[in-house]
């Protein structure tokens, strides 16, 4: 691309940033998990606070699904890995 200015080439950059947070980690809900379970595992894998962990438990166990970080994909990948070893359904979307 050839950019005719500085502010240009900033204006792309920013663009392309927020197409890389477009990712989502969504937790799935399941019959298998408790609530403290997902919680204590957003707790130390996404560093959410527990209050926040169990508002997204809530919504997870009430809307089926919920996006409970964002994120670019390479962020996010390390989080999803950590949260399914923990037998927890999550996907990137």
């Amino acid at each position: 691309m050839n950019y005719s200015n500085q502010t240009d080439l900033l204006e792309e950059i920013e663009i392309e940033e927020d197409v890389t947070l477009q990712n989502k980690l969504v937790l799935h809900n399941d019959h298998v998990n408790t609530f403290e379970w997902v919680i204590e595992t957003l707790i130390a894998v996404c560093k959410h606070s527990a209050e926040q962990a169990e508002q997204c438990a809530y919504f997870i166990h009430t809307k089926g699904k919920y996006a409970v970080k964002h994120g670019s994909y390479q962020f996010l990948k390390p989080m999803k890995d950590a949260i399914t070893e923990r037998g927890i359904d999550a996907t990137i979307e």
